[in-house]
């Protein structure tokens, strides 16, 4: 991690950085994709759970990412209740999702922690997407989708300074 200290990692970066932790992945490449009913084409190829990605902010300025699987309805007006955010949470702007993961719309993933050094974000992986053997996210680009073990995210989120939270963000 110390070469990506200076800057934010590229997709690259970011996949070398899970082989040097010994996470297997397996990554692959697409057309972009930008909404779930865009990558639900691709589900014959790509395996595991996939996700949903909500960068938010609280009132306080607060920042979390909610990750959930892909077609679950989260109640953004009560999330902030089970988050323990400050009242109701909105969406952060392009600017502030870019500055703190490193990423566009779009690309949006858990696996952003890798840029996130100053731990402003607080991952929040739902209880009911962590019940599926492997994940499958976009590695920092919606042009690739990376799959990988529940525990292979878990480490490497730890690794990179980031415990998330988990627990029922949905019903």
């Amino acid at each position: 991690m110390n070469d990506l200290a200076a800057s934010q990692a590229t997709s690259d970066e970011l996949l070398a950085e899970l082989t040097r932790l010994g996470i297997d992945a397996t990554t692959v490449e697409h057309p972009a994709l930008h909404t779930v009913e865009e990558s639900q084409a691709l589900r014959g190829e790509i395996p595991g759970a996939h996700v949903k990605n909500l960068f938010v902010r609280d009132r306080k300025g607060r920042i979390f990412l909610l990750v959930v699987e892909e077609t679950a309805k989260i109640d953004l007006k009560r999330v902030h209740e089970r988050i323990g955010g400050s009242g109701r949470v909105s969406f952060g702007s392009a600017e502030l999702l870019e500055a703190v993961l490193g990423v566009k719309p779009g690309a949006v993933t858990p696996l952003g922690a890798i840029n996130d050094r100053e731990r402003r974000a607080t991952i929040v992986l739902d209880a009911g997407l962590m019940s599926a053997e492997t994940i499958s996210v976009h590695p920092l680009v919606n042009t690739r989708t990376t799959t990988l073990a529940r525990d292979g995210l878990l480490r490497f989120l730890s690794a990179v300074g980031h415990d998330p939270m988990i627990l029922a963000i949905v019903d």
